[in-house]
């Protein structure tokens, strides 16, 4: 077999379709999320503790000097991506237990009896009354 021919059987099988699909729309939910947290729900924060700017948080650890830019730790980026993965995780649990409770009902609502057994059943009861 080339490789050609089992990359496509490889590329070609569901799993991996599905996966490339998971991976896709989780990125358009990364940036979906990333413009809550950033633009819906960090305003009203940093108004709540004075107005800061998350993202602009730094810690200069060494002032420019002509040409060279100061070295500075951004640790109000970090918060941004810590409040975004934090929301990112309780959306993802939110899904899941909606889907989780959705099987269990799937599989609590009872499945017909086989018509063998109904019939048994039948052969059973009639044997009773006699």
């Amino acid at each position: 077999m080339s490789v050609i021919n089992e990359f496509k059987k490889f590329a070609m099988r569901g799993n991996v379709v599905d996966l490339a699909v998971g991976i896709i729309i989780g990125g358009a939910f990364g940036k979906i999320v990333s413009s809550v947290v950033a633009d819906v729900i960090m305003p009203p924060i940093g108004l709540l503790v004075g107005g800061v700017n998350f993202t602009s948080l730094a810690i200069t650890l060494k002032e420019a000097a002509g040409k060279a830019p100061a070295v500075t730790l951004n640790y109000g980026n970090f918060l941004q991506a810590v409040f975004d993965f934090l929301i990112v995780a309780f959306s993802v649990f939110l899904l899941v237990k909606a889907i989780n409770a959705l099987q269990k009902k799937e599989e609590e609502a009872p499945a017909a009896p086989p018509k063998q057994e109904v019939l048994l059943e039948e052969i059973r009861d009639i044997l009773r009354q006699k």
